[in-house]
């Protein structure tokens, strides 16, 4: 039996807020190395290596965690923020049977947006909504203070309107409506 990888399909699933990164282990393989490499310049932020004795995960950052059963490994990301953003590159080294061999998985480009963010945004539109609303509520008050103000002078400097026309009839005086 010639060591083989199965499909390389990286499975990536988005759980309680991590991220999940599943890869079917090698087939007929008794000794291997899956690695989890951030950008560009490839800096290694976490790694399994197993062997027939034992399974030894390494962790370079706090945010990677490994996983391992028979059939997989999974690269969990826990707590990432926005400086987390970046190009994910996955390697598997088989070591035993030989030769040895070196490959590159794939890469996945993860895009994550801060929770900040959407308070910030949220926040900052009720503010400006509030702000708006605040501005209309003030200019209505004004309006209506000068148009009251309008009608009350109007008021003091008027006689009875009907006095003039009609000086001995007993007619009540009428009267103009306020706004």
């Amino acid at each position: 039996d010639q060591p083989r990888v199965s499909d390389p399909q990286v499975m990536v699933e988005f759980e309680n807020g991590n991220f999940n990164f599943t890869f079917p282990n090698p087939k007929n393989v008794s000794e291997f190395s899956m690695t989890l490499f951030k950008g560009r310049e490839k800096k290694e932020i976490c790694a399994l290596h197993l062997s027939e004795e034992r399974v030894i995960s390494k962790s370079n950052v706090t945010y990677c965690q490994t996983q391992n059963s028979r059939s997989s490994t999974t690269f969990i990301l826990k707590n990432l923020e926005r400086k987390h953003i970046d190009i994910y590159t996955y390697n598997l080294e088989i070591f035993l049977p030989p030769p040895y061999i070196e490959c590159c998985l794939k890469e996945t480009y993860l895009y994550v947006q801060d929770k900040e963010d959407c308070f910030s945004l949220g926040l900052m539109s009720w503010i400006i909504i509030g702000l708006i609303i605040f501005a209309i509520s003030c200019v209505c008050c004004v309006v209506a203070c000068c148009l009251r103000n309008k009608n009350q002078k109007c008021d003091s400097n008027s006689h009875e309107y009907n006095s003039e026309y009609m000086p001995m009839a007993a007619v009540t005086a009428a009267k103009k409506p306020r706004i």
